[in-house]
């Protein structure tokens, strides 16, 4: 059982020499996407396989390290293969943090919401900062990351965050992707891209167990590997993270999610709803114009750490490096 997150640092496991798919190409043909579940080597590295493409004659693996929780993109053929089914998988990299995580998020699945992992160990200095991108036709809004440079550009960089994208804001925002991707290629911050679905739709009347995902008739192929397509096609590795619109789900739909191979991840500080981050927390904020307070509120907590930050006391968490086993 996890009992918690814990900040690995740098820790990762030695990269082979295999070309990997650059995490600025545009893959902007994309055929027969499906989920492909299976073992790829190549010496000394054992990855998961999660889906399979082709893209201009060519075929393509995103494929995560169960260790790290990494994931990348790589033709098929530099890796020795065996597809498996999705049980049997599990049962292969049962002892990896990255099957661990899943196990841990089906385990706290029952709750409406704020299913999934919520935060990490109550004693790191400092917090993992995740950010939602649900559909709006306002601007990104680009304080956020402009401060986290600011802030972090002695003693952290690149600073990490986890952006939650969903399609339908994907499809109005290339503008702002192009503006996110040169601060990556620039170094200045480390993006884990988080699956948020693809049309994130809500209304302000159905109770919640018919609401977001819950909604009938949802068709979760299509929001799941319709938004990683998107993601492909603007040059964005999809990560093994998925964030549910609003928090919400029900245990059915958060098993379904894992069946995608993908981990649910929560907050224990939406900092809009007045909720206070903790050493440890999974922050909540949005960055995609709709609620500048929650923006706002964190440019505050960054501005009443910026000692701790500059004795590097105070530090910003990859959410994909966060995942260790600490059972006994």
């Amino acid at each position: 059982m996890i009992k918690s997150l814990k900040f690995l640092g740098l820790l990762m496991l030695a990269y082979s020499f295999v070309p990997t798919a650059k995490a600025q190409q545009n893959f902007l043909n994309i055929t027969n996407y499906r989920v492909y579940y299976g073992w790829a080597h190549n010496f000394p590295q054992d990855l998961l396989i999660l889906r399979r493409f082709e893209n201009n004659g060519r075929d393509y693996f995103l494929l995560i390290n169960p260790q790290t929780l990494q994931t990348r993109v790589n033709e098929s053929s530099f890796y020795s293969v065996k597809e498996m089914s999705l049980a049997d998988t599990r049962v292969f990299f049962k002892n990896t943090p990255y099957e661990k995580a899943i196990a841990q998020a089906e385990k706290q699945s029952i709750t409406i919401q704020d299913a999934g992992i919520e935060r990490g160990m109550p004693s790191e200095t400092g917090i993992s900062l995740t950010a939602d991108l649900c559909p709006s036709h306002k601007p990104l809004d680009r304080r956020l990351f402009t401060d986290m440079i600011t802030e972090f550009k002695k003693v952290e960089k690149p600073a990490p965050i986890a952006l939650s994208v969903s399609g339908l804001w994907m499809l109005k925002h290339t503008a702002d992707i192009e503006w996110l991707k040169k601060l990556r290629d620039a170094g200045e911050i480390r993006f884990t891209w988080v699956n948020h679905s693809y049309n994130h739709r809500v209304s302000a009347k159905a109770p919640l167990r018919e609401n977001f995902l819950l909604e009938p008739g949802t068709d979760m192929d299509y929001e799941v590997l319709a938004t990683e397509k998107l993601m492909l096609k603007n040059g964005l590795t999809p990560s093994a993270f998925f964030r549910f619109p609003g928090l919400v789900s029900d245990q059915q739909v958060v098993f379904k999610v894992t069946d995608y191979g993908l981990i649910p991840i929560g907050s224990d500080a939406w900092l809009a709803k007045g909720q206070q981050a903790q050493n440890g927390s999974i922050v909540l904020i949005h960055g995609n114009g709709n609620e500048p307070v929650g923006v706002n509120d964190f440019i505050q907590l960054l501005r009443s750490k910026k000692r701790q930050i500059a004795q590097k006391q105070w530090l910003l968490y990859d959410l994909s490096s966060t995942v260790e086993d600490e059972e006994k």
